[in-house]
């Protein structure tokens, strides 16, 4: 199981298909790509016939628009300009396409430029959880990514944030939290930058001997994190695993039919008793109608 389980994430973690969006259509903008990945950059609304365009940096024309043709385009191997929809493509992302970018819209004798800043970015690939319980009960939980450029980390327990009652200290340069002795749950490290996000999880809960009940670890590169719809299985102090659930299940099955046989015997008993009292109710009326029938005669 476990090695399925590293199977998914090695599958989930690799970065090929990252693509970014960025909206460059105002002077100044902030743009991030991932590396090896691919941007897209929207440079106008739509190109215009009439108007002529180039993308160029300080020392070379990127691309050459004129009457909606494309002239020139140093970059064709790797990338596209839609004209319909006025958004420029860049493909297979290296550190080189970093910098200062400006787009020159010339419209008969006016001219209209503005600047995008590209910034290219390792994604974050992965995200790694430790945890240990202290001698008091407490939990510390931390986390480590592999690669990605400027990470941030952030913590979240059962899907929420932490509060001061239950979160004891933070250390931002282990990126580790330390948990008080009453918490336990889902504790779910997030790592990302502007390219990229992972997520991992683990299920901790501490006894005061510094027994670890149990844990449990899911890692996935989506951009959104999910939590697991159920908690992971319990290892006894043991290492016995039990299966708590099917015990329920059979003790609550139980109930539930000696509950049905009892409603049933219950039903049985009143109706076999209500036929006879129905008998014993109906027998004298009828002898006392024929001694009726009887006095009238004589």
């Amino acid at each position: 199981m476990q090695a399925v389980i590293g199977l998914l994430v090695m599958m989930l973690g690799a970065s090929y298909g990252l693509e970014t969006y960025c909206d460059s259509r105002q002077d100044g903008a902030q743009c991030f790509g991932p590396l090896g990945g691919t941007v897209v950059l929207q440079l106008l609304d739509r190109a215009v016939q009439t108007h002529r365009y180039k993308l160029l940096t300080k020392t070379m024309i990127i691309l050459n628009v004129i009457n909606n043709k494309i002239l020139s385009n140093d970059k064709e191997k790797r990338s596209s300009f839609n004209l319909s929809d006025g958004t420029f493509r860049l493909n297979n992302l290296s550190r080189t396409d970093s910098g200062e970018y400006n787009l020159e819209i010339r419209e008969g004798i006016k001219i209209t430029c503005h600047a995008l800043r590209l910034t290219i970015q390792a994604p974050v690939s992965s995200v790694r959880l430790a945890s240990e319980c202290l001698s008091q009960g407490e939990k510390r939980v931390s986390c480590s990514s592999g690669g990605g450029d400027s990470p941030q980390y952030s913590w979240t327990l059962d899907g929420r944030s932490l509060t001061d009652a239950e979160l004891q200290s933070v250390n931002t340069e282990t990126n580790s939290i330390t948990l008080r002795q009453h918490v336990s749950g889902i504790v779910a490290c997030s790592v990302e930058n502007n390219v990229s996000r992972f997520c991992g999880f683990t299920f901790i809960k501490c006894t005061s001997n510094e027994t670890q009940i149990s844990q449990w670890v899911f890692a996935a590169n989506n951009m959104l994190c999910f939590e697991p719809t159920t908690p992971p299985t319990t290892i006894s102090e043991s290492s016995t695993v039990v299966d708590h659930s099917l015990l329920v299940c059979g003790v609550r099955a139980a109930v539930v039919v000696f509950a049905l046989i009892g409603i049933a015997i219950y039903f049985a008993w009143k109706k076999k008793k209500y036929k006879k009292d129905e008998g014993s109710a109906y027998r004298p009326e009828r002898e006392h109608q024929d001694e009726s029938v009887v006095i009238v005669e004589m």
